[in-house]
């Protein structure tokens, strides 16, 4: 499971992560030239994290 968030929905994701995979993931900032392309999973801004169990 992959999740991408902004700084806005980064707590959110958290949850929505652990409830769904019964552990906590790994929480990694995105590469600048990803960030443009990217946007988060519950909003329309430009995703700065990405959530994820590898």
């Amino acid at each position: 499971m992959k999740l991408y968030s902004c700084e806005t929905h980064i707590n959110h994701t958290l949850d929505v992560f652990v409830a769904e995979q019964g552990k906590f993931p790994i929480m990694e900032s995105i590469a600048e030239e990803e960030k443009l392309s990217t946007n988060c999973a519950y909003c329309e801004m430009v995703a700065l994290y990405v959530v994820a169990n590898e």
